[in-house]
């Protein structure tokens, strides 16, 4: 009933990480349709093998937007993962907080500008937005992949990506406090000539299980001259405080609070 351009356009829809529930209605043809023709039809090549990536050329290169690639480290190092799809394909998801619809946009735009090839997708689960986009070369551009949590497995950047944080400090950091950090206004309570008097200060925090991840936020603080001590810790996570005025002030400056 259906012609092979049909068919053909169904499955290339699906190959490019649609589900076939979302083809289906969009089109107007059965699930067990499409399931069918994934077995009688010649696998098509997936839409997001198209376009080349740097990493895999024969002497491999950087990121076109090493700048943008280096926020899109941070997000993914806090709040993101790699998972392998069907037909050799990968799936770059990062979760932003509703809350800060802001932020949503600044990772949608990170992505884009380090894969301009390939589409990106917002898909709304409880409380937040998993920004995601598809490629075969994801892989190639986060190596930190693998099975499991991030904390239960060794986090190391490699040469190449050292560069690009070296290089571009900032919007590395300001990924990881997007993604795992916050900004927010502390208070005390002084005496002043026998008065109690109340101050408000603002303070920065990075929290993470991964002291691999930890550590590459420290480094990057340090090489930006950004004052930070450990604070209150916790059987599962390390937190990261900076709370100086003059640190405070430089972070202000370079990444500011979530939006």
């Amino acid at each position: 009933m259906y012609d092979l351009d049909t068919r053909k356009r169904a499955l290339s829809l699906v190959a490019g990480g649609r589900s076939m529930n979302s083809v289906s209605k969009e089109m107007g043809i059965s699930r067990a349709a499409i399931r069918d023709w994934k077995v009688r039809i010649e696998p098509l090549p997936s839409v997001a093998k198209r376009g080349e990536c740097v990493r895999c050329r024969p002497v491999p290169g950087m990121p076109t937007d090493p700048e943008a690639y280096a926020y899109l480290l941070g997000l993914y190092l806090g709040d993101g993962c790699v998972s392998r799809q069907p037909r050799g394909n990968y799936s770059l998801r990062i979760a932003c907080a509703d809350a800060w619809p802001g932020l949503i946009d600044a990772c949608a735009d990170a992505i884009r500008a380090v894969r301009p090839e390939n589409k990106v997708c917002r898909v709304q689960q409880q409380g937040c937005v998993s920004v995601t986009s598809y490629s075969i070369h994801w892989p190639c551009l986060f190596p930190q992949h693998g099975p499991g949590p991030k904390h239960g497995r060794p986090i190391t950047l490699e040469t190449w990506q050292q560069h690009i944080v070296g290089a571009y400090p900032w919007p590395f950091i300001r990924g990881l406090i997007h993604s795992d950090g916050c900004r927010i206004t502390n208070w005390t309570v002084r005496p002043v000539r026998g008065v109690p008097k109340r101050y408000e200060y603002p303070r920065y925090f990075f929290t993470n299980r991964s002291a691999d991840i930890v550590r590459l936020f420290c480094a990057a603080l340090d090489q930006v001259g950004v004052e930070w001590k450990p604070a209150r810790q916790n059987r599962l996570a390390k937190n990261i405080s900076v709370a100086k005025r003059a640190s405070v002030v430089l972070m202000d400056a370079h990444v500011g609070p979530k939006y």
